[in-house]
């Protein structure tokens, strides 16, 4: 399975290379129409979990949770909850995720709130592992995306055929291969051996 070469981050460097992945893919790829007036409007929160353990994660992800609810959309649009410490196994990752979704649903959150996944190893279950179509959801690090559906929803009543993003997004990372996306975002090229 892929992935990145070891590294040690400080969190402003997992920040810096969180942001410029959300810039230079997710926006400048235009994989998702929701993120461009985000990240313009700067109501995008990157939470950096320091969690070592599961539980500790949860915690982080109910913080976020908590923070988003408080705050206006206008103030704090979505937040990406980073997790560079824990969780490089894909399968792990998985299961953490499925215990965050299952937490917003006991907490009556389901359809208010949507979570997303992104990861360094990231499978869509019965694709090819080479197939280049995974780099939709691969990002720099475990990310657990906390999304407001209502704000979604507004935004992509305006975008033409919206239940064909992830397809046309999939075709766009095979059509632009490994050298695209490494140009596009040259951190990619720690995922890779030359």
């Amino acid at each position: 399975m892929l992935a990145m070469k070891p590294h040690t981050y400080s969190d402003q460097q997992v920040e810096q290379l969180s942001r410029q992945w959300v810039e230079q893919m997710v926006v400048g790829l235009n994989l998702c129409p929701f993120a461009a007036p985000v990240v313009r409007n700067d109501s995008i929160r990157y939470a950096i979990s320091e969690a070592l353990e599961p539980e500790a994660l949860v915690a982080d992800f109910l913080q976020e949770l908590d923070l988003i609810q408080q705050l206006d959309e206008q103030e704090l649009s979505t937040t990406l909850l980073i997790i560079p410490q824990m969780l490089e196994q894909f399968d792990d990752f998985l299961d953490l995720l499925d215990i965050c979704q299952q937490l917003l649903e006991e907490a009556g959150l389901d359809g208010v709130f949507q979570l997303a996944s992104f990861h360094p190893g990231y499978l869509f279950e019965g694709v090819e592992e080479d197939d280049l179509s995974h780099w939709t959801n691969r990002a720099p690090f475990p990310m657990i995306h906390i999304i407001r559906e209502g704000e979604m929803a507004r935004v992509l009543m305006y975008y033409k055929d919206p239940e064909q993003i992830p397809e046309r997004n999939m075709d766009l990372m095979r059509q632009l291969g490994r050298d695209g996306l490494v140009k596009q975002y040259p951190p990619l090229a720690d995922y890779w051996p030359e």
